[in-house]
């Protein structure tokens, strides 16, 4: 392991106050909507009479296949990882909707495949499995579109949260990339079987469209985006830093880094192109401002990735994408800030508690551990507490190492008018419920408590 006998010193930055925007979420879900209606609008359009058992059943085998159509767009484009919308609407909702999206998109799919089928069936008077295979083997493009389906289906069942987390991350997001050829495979299905599209140019045209676009965002902000990130900036590791028993910090050397224009908060996805480690990328929040040629992360050994980033060797490659998240001073509404962190949560809210413009007493920092050994990056928190004349507060176990809560009593002992703060949030699941829970009992609004999760 690489070590650096002389720390860099933090970076002298202060972030600039920006104005409060609102969350794009509400007009975001209203346009997906919107497409949703023109769909429907579509079918009603193309249906005429729908008489016997029959006709029903195929019906809704098309609204469901039409829906399923444009849920996949919606899927993929919510995998595109388009900054802006990461940065507005924050990456653990980005994640969220992804994964709504999903659940959708397979629940509509088996909708589909089932109505089509029974209604196919009920038309040609056969049993529903010798229809399946005509449907599969006769129809045009079907093969390729069951392979798409299959593909999904697969993809669907690993992304069910018990059957994810018996899987090594890497192992899933393979899995995961397979979403984009299962929608490729199943798209000319659409338009070469689809009765809204055979006789329809119009319809035909607009979901050419909407397909391109989407992978138009994709092949720029997964592809293009990142590769002019890494020619620009030549990012490598520079040393490998201890900080607590398990938690380490690695430097990294580049390029113009100041140009990132990674804001305080926010966190890059990171790929070491070292082996075990270059097959996936893992999300790492900075845990310090960039500067013009060093910026550093600090991560905990969690899992194997995570452990393995403490051998990581000075001047290996690193390929970063980003940067991402909202968890920024861009959402902050009042005067007076308390942060909280739990674990390495410390990290994206170090940079906040260095950078985050306030006068002084009106900056309180509360960062949970077990033990005074786990408080990673301790001494410079002291160091920007002092220069700042912010308040750092350790909320430690008790001496015979029992768990010491932070209840809503606790918070306004801390801070008495907790309830006009804004408050940023960051640690593990089960802590950032447990104080998000303080917190709103404590009469903080739930506008003004932020925070973003990094789980799967």
């Amino acid at each position: 392991m690489a070590t650096a006998t002389d720390r860099p010193p933090p970076a002298r930055h202060r972030a600039s106050a920006k104005p409060w925007r609102a969350s794009p979420a509400a007009a975001l879900q209203a346009a997906a909507w919107a497409g949703g209606i023109a769909v429907l609008a579509l079918w009603w359009r193309d249906t005429g009479s729908v008489v016997g058992a029959a006709g029903w059943l195929t019906g809704a085998g098309r609204i469901t296949g039409l829906l399923c159509g444009y849920m996949c767009a919606l899927l993929v484009a919510l995998m595109a990882r388009v900054p802006w919308l990461e940065s507005r609407l924050g990456s653990d909702r980005a994640a969220r909707w992804h994964a709504s999206a999903g659940r959708w998109t397979i629940g509509l799919l088996l909708a589909h495949i089932l109505l089509i089928v029974l209604g196919y069936a009920a038309q040609a008077q056969v049993g529903a499995l010798r229809e399946l295979g005509t449907i599969v083997f006769d129809l045009p493009e079907m093969l390729k579109a069951t392979a798409g389906a299959l593909i999904l289906l697969a993809v669907g069942y690993t992304s069910v949260r018990a059957v994810r987390r018996r899987m090594r991350y890497e192992t899933w997001y393979h899995l995961h990339l397979f979403t984009y050829a299962a929608v490729f495979l199943g798209f000319s299905h659409q338009l070469a079987v689809g009765a809204d599209f055979v006789s329809n140019a119009p319809a035909r045209a607009a979901w050419y469209t909407l397909y391109v676009s989407v992978a138009c965002l994709v092949l720029y902000f997964r592809v293009l985006i990142p590769v002019r990130l890494n020619l620009r900036h030549r990012i490598h590791v520079e040393a490998v830093v201890p900080e607590a028993p398990g938690v380490y910090s690695v430097w990294m050397r580049g390029r113009r880094l100041d140009r990132l224009d990674a804001r305080p908060g926010q966190f890059l996805r990171w790929r070491f192109l070292t082996p075990g480690m270059r097959g996936a990328s893992h999300p790492y929040s900075l845990s310090a401002v960039p500067r013009d040629d060093l910026m550093r992360i600090t991560v905990k050994t969690l899992g194997d990735h995570s452990a393995a980033v403490a051998a990581l060797r000075p001047g290996t490659r690193v390929w970063a994408e980003g940067p991402y998240g909202a968890l920024t001073a861009a959402r902050r509404s009042r005067r007076k800030v308390l942060l909280i962190a739990g674990g390495t949560g410390i990290t994206p809210l170090r940079t906040l508690f260095e950078t985050l413009p306030a006068a002084p007493g009106d900056l309180t920092l509360l960062y949970r551990a077990r033990t005074p050994q786990e408080l990673a990056l301790s001494g410079e928190l002291e160091a920007v507490a002092a220069a700042r004349g912010a308040r750092l507060v350790y909320v430690l176990n008790n001496p015979d190492g029992s768990r010491v809560r932070i209840t809503a009593e606790r918070l306004r002992a801390i801070v008495p008018d907790v309830d006009r703060h804004d408050v940023y949030l960051c640690g593990p699941r089960g802590l950032s419920l447990s104080v998000y829970d303080a917190l709103r009992d404590a009469g903080v609004s739930a506008s003004r408590i932020h925070h973003e999760s990094f789980e799967l």
